[in-house]
């Protein structure tokens, strides 16, 4: 401890503290004589504004507000995975079994257990080490092999010492380090502030997609390894499912899920959810890859702060292991929400709709920590941390100012529409509103990884529906009998390519994940069927004839009926919808020659 104040001033969250010379911005403090958590975020002289992350209720003016000297800072290290934290990375079944269900102020877990784990060396005695270098490997889960690291600003040095393979506890030393004459000895774990981004060597360009399973993203809507994206959405329009969805079936190797001010019945899905859901390619529980961080909103508003910056940070640590994480934030507008009530409590001046000037600056923070980058030290690896933030728009209007600011930091933006989920259409994606500034990027792995086709027939698919959005407006005035048989087809294919390629069930066994093959074959299904289906009306063929055709209705089910293990099913009823297009040509030319 450094030095002590004394509270002069208590409004919610929010605490004055006098005596505070020598204090700094974002330091961690405790407030009170339970030891309170807070965070220091204003300074004028002597006199300190701190966030405080618990119940202030009872707290009064005179209690001493105690200096740490360091900042808000997570121990990173085995044992996190799997574990369920708070926003100060405090394990709340730790929690439980101290203090029961409820937490009590100033109580203190340790963030990682105490077991020991089983050490095996990567470098060796001798090796010149820098910061972010390998040092060893445990495993940490069945699915997890946690990479030892030197602290990325560690200045580095030779390896004097290095504990041979065998099991160790985290305080046990594994490794002696010499720099210019000076020894240090580093443990399995190390400190990182919160605020600071992990540094890391370089940042790459976004050209590797990050698979969600999901057609509607996938196809039309990607987003990359390293990337950015939000959700916007009004109540009921699913943002919580897609945002499971992704985190369950994303081809990343590391899930953070951080439940960020949301209801509690919400972070409770997940808490029942996770654990039984198993992991596609190994078949082992999903948890032993994925970290939550909850945060409900019957939690102190200021500790939704936390919580990002805590998540963020860890998953920044499980990236400098080489690994591709995916962490999703439910909901940031709570995160801003909580911006504004502190702000409001300051007495600061309000921006638009009372949001404090710098929220923009704050989700540009957030989100700039994204990206695939070449990592810190030895050996050579690549890592990547992808954000995705949900915003919960009052009324779902996209115009207010969390949304508006998120738009500006974000390249894939997923538009949930209220229309759509009350029409039962899940994922309610709306297809014209939303956007990916990636789609170009990653055109050319999905040529060398997937088919060659697929951009071409991705642009097709999408301008039918783009072209279907653009007659309702004349079927909406004029009525369907208006527009010729060409237009009529395009309404029918688009309704198709809606009902059986955008429409997706997070319940359905075979649905719930479509592959990357998969999504290909069925765009191609679709796309060969409107263009057999347009030549025949040149050819003379009825629309009514090639409505009536037997083989839609399969076409359409096929996403619950033919799975990715049985994909060539897939193709053989696209040429089976060929030839029935087909054969209606040649009847009708047969037809003209009797005639």
């Amino acid at each position: 401890m450094v030095a002590k104040g004394k509270v002069s001033w208590i409004s919610g969250p929010a605490v004055r503290a006098e005596g505070m010379s020598g204090a700094e911005m974002y330091e961690t403090v405790e407030v009170g004589k339970d030891n309170i958590v807070g965070e220091i975020i204003r300074l004028t002289g002597d006199v300190a504004f701190i966030q405080v992350y618990e119940s202030t209720s009872g707290l009064s003016p005179g209690e001493p507000v105690v200096r740490t000297g360091h900042p808000l800072s997570v121990t990173l290290g085995p044992g996190m995975m799997g574990t369920i934290y708070d926003g100060l990375q405090r394990p709340l079944d730790k929690i439980a079994e101290k203090v029961g269900s409820f937490i009590t102020r100033g109580v203190t877990v340790p963030p990682l257990p105490k077991s020991k784990w089983k050490f095996t060396p990567i470098a060796k005695k001798g090796d010149i080490v820098t910061g972010g270098s390998i040092l060893g490997s445990i495993p940490e889960t069945g699915l997890i092999e946690h990479k030892v690291l030197v602290p990325p600003d560690h200045r580095g040095g030779k390896v004097v010492d290095i504990v041979n393979e065998g099991d160790y506890d985290i305080e046990h030393p594994i490794a002696t380090i010499e720099t210019k004459g000076s020894k240090d000895e580093l443990k399995m774990y190390h400190t990182s502030p919160v605020r600071k981004a992990r540094p890391f060597a370089e940042r790459y360009d976004p050209e590797v997609p990050l698979l969600s399973g999901q057609r509607v993203i996938d196809t039309f809507f990607p987003i990359v390894k390293g990337g950015t994206g939000a959700i916007p959405g009004g109540f009921g329009t699913g943002k919580t499912v897609t945002l499971h969805q992704i985190a369950a079936w994303s081809d990343a190797k590391v899930v953070f899920h951080i439940g960020c001010g949301e209801r509690g019945n919400e972070m409770t899905e997940v808490l029942i959810k996770f654990p039984k859901l198993k992991d596609p390619l190994s078949g082992r529980p999903l948890m032993e890859r994925t970290i939550l961080v909850a945060n409900t909103s019957n939690m102190p508003v200021a500790a939704r702060e936390a919580s990002i910056y805590t998540g963020v940070t860890m998953a920044e640590y499980y990236r400098d292991m080489g690994y591709d994480v995916v962490l999703v934030a439910d909901s940031t507008s709570r995160w801003a929400e909580a911006l504004r009530e502190i702000s409001g409590r300051l007495e600061e001046m309000p921006a638009e709709e009372g949001y404090p000037p710098y929220l923009a600056s704050r989700l540009a923070e957030f989100y700039e920590r994204a990206g695939r980058v070449k990592c810190l030290g030895s050996p050579e690896r690549t890592g990547s941390v992808t954000l995705i933030g949900a915003v919960s728009p009052s009324g779902a209007d996209f115009t207010e100012p969390v949304t508006t600011h998120t738009m500006r930091f974000i390249k894939t933006f997923w538009a949930l529409d209220t229309n759509l989920a009350y029409s039962r259409h899940y994922p309610s994606i709306n297809w014209m509103t939303s956007y990916s500034g990636y789609s170009e990027d990653i055109d050319k792995w999905w040529v060398k990884n997937v088919d060659k086709d697929r951009p071409e027939l991705r642009i097709e698919a999408y301008t039918i529906l783009q072209r279907e959005d653009v007659l309702k407006e004349i079927v909406r005035l004029l009525g369907p009998e208006a527009l010729p048989d060409e237009e009529k087809l395009i309404l029918d294919v688009a309704r198709m390519i809606k009902e059986g390629f955008l429409q997706q069930s997070a319940y359905d066994k075979v649905d719930t994940y479509c592959s990357p093959l998969k999504q290909v074959g069925m765009l191609r299904l679709y796309v060969d069927f409107y263009r057999e289906a347009v030549n025949a009306l040149k050819s003379g063929v009825a629309l009514s004839e090639i409505r009536a055709l037997p083989v839609i209705p399969p076409i359409i089910r096929s996403k619950y009926e033919i799975p990715d293990d049985k994909l060539e099913e897939l193709d053989r009823l696209r040429k089976s919808a060929i030839d029935s297009i087909r054969g209606l040509t040649k009847n009708k030319e047969v037809t003209a020659t009797v005639v």
